[in-house]
């Protein structure tokens, strides 16, 4: 897997493809406070999605957390830049962590959306278990499950690693799926709200006329 220095952090980065057209991009994000914290860039076109570039950003170990802060901060600006997403999702904070954990967790996914928020692109958030049972069908999956589903979603010739940029994946096709299944609601409301106007129109027109006749015959 091909590696990058970026500052004080490491890039572990996977494919990258030039992007076609302008549909709907997300930058799925996975934060973490200790690990590498995972990023993933799709794009869906219909109900095909494909991958533009998806890796883990991992901050030495001697980092203070301020420094990691900012770091993300810089990382996620860059690709925010570079591939102008229509949406950044991120996972939310675990209900079940400790309360310190929690607590900075939280911070990290503050940078995050504020890196999107800097940019003007609206930020989605989204728990563990929604995006489990979007990608796997069910909320307890395994990483593992996840990694393989997120593969097999995307057509990738291998599993998509570290963990943490699958998961950043799983986030963004989440996102994708539930954007898309607003867009059918959205459609399908559209196309009932046209009708009525129609149907009422008529109406009126056929209660006009019915009127008429009965003052005309008395």
């Amino acid at each position: 897997m091909p590696s990058r220095l970026s500052g004080s952090s490491k890039e572990i980065s996977g494919p990258i493809s030039s992007p076609i057209s302008k549909k709907l991009r997300v930058l799925g994000v996975d934060p973490s406070v200790a690990g590498a914290t995972g990023y993933g860039i799709i794009e869906l076109d219909g109900a095909h999605a494909s991958l533009l570039r998806f890796g883990a950003f991992k901050l030495p170990a001697r980092a203070t957390f301020a420094s990691r802060l900012r770091e993300i901060h810089e990382s996620i600006t860059r690709l925010v830049e570079e591939f102008a997403p229509d949406a950044v999702a991120v996972e939310s904070v675990f209900a079940a962590l400790n309360m310190r954990t929690a607590l900075m967790l939280a911070e990290m996914r503050g940078v995050v959306l504020l890196a999107a928020a800097q940019a003007q692109i609206p930020a989605h958030s989204y728990s563990p278990r929604e995006v489990k049972a979007s990608v796997a069908g069910f909320g307890g999956a395994s990483k593992q499950q996840i990694q393989r589903m997120v593969s097999s979603a995307l057509r990738l010739s291998v599993d998509p690693e570290p963990l943490d940029a699958s998961d950043a994946l799983a986030v963004a096709l989440c996102h994708a799926h539930v954007s898309a299944a607003r867009a059918r609601m959205a459609s399908s409301i559209g196309a009932r709200k046209m009708a009525l106007p129609a149907t009422s129109s008529t109406a009126r027109r056929v209660g006009k006329t019915i009127a008429v006749a009965r003052v005309v015959s008395s």
